[in-house]
């Protein structure tokens, strides 16, 4: 399988999850479980099957955190020099030159995106006009919304 880009902050995300997941919820439901089949017949046991589907939602989200962690190609931008170019865990300051409205962006992994937070995917049509270019390059960028403009004002490695 192929390596995906994370940040470190992604990845300790992950890694807290999957610590809840196996430590605090795993146990949790082992318990109902074993509490329901006390409860007698499992045919018409609702604890019981509501316990059951519970584990294996829990098991394979720990099965696929596992598995995107094994996977991770975990980037630490803050021990890179940065030279104004456009990369993969940079934090961009870029300006729109219709509207002059400027806007921040994260570039991380497809896991840590959130528009809420001004974290965009590597592979948004936003981040993937701006992965390469430097520091005052003029961007045409193609979004569903249609082509626009934009100058990059700022490139952080934070």
């Amino acid at each position: 399988m192929n390596k995906v880009p994370m940040t470190v902050v992604g990845a300790e995300q992950l890694r807290k999850e999957l610590d809840i997941l196996k430590f605090d919820r795993r146990p949790k439901i082992t318990e109902a479980i074993a509490a329901a089949r006390e409860l007698g017949d499992l045919k018409e046991n609702a604890e019981y099957h509501a316990a059951r589907e519970e584990q294996g939602i829990c098991e394979a989200r720990i099965r696929d955190i596992e598995g995107k962690l094994s996977n991770a190609q975990i980037i630490d931008v803050t021990k890179m020099a940065n030279n104004g170019r456009i990369i993969f865990g940079a934090t961009v300051t870029i300006l729109n030159l219709d509207t002059d409205a400027e806007v921040t962006y994260r570039i991380v992994g497809d896991d840590e995106a959130n528009i809420k937070e001004n974290l965009i995917s590597v592979n948004s049509p936003i981040a993937r006009g701006l992965v390469g270019k430097n520091l005052g390059d003029e961007v045409n960028i193609t979004t569903p919304a249609g082509v626009t403009a934009y100058e990059v004002v700022e490139v952080q490695y934070i």
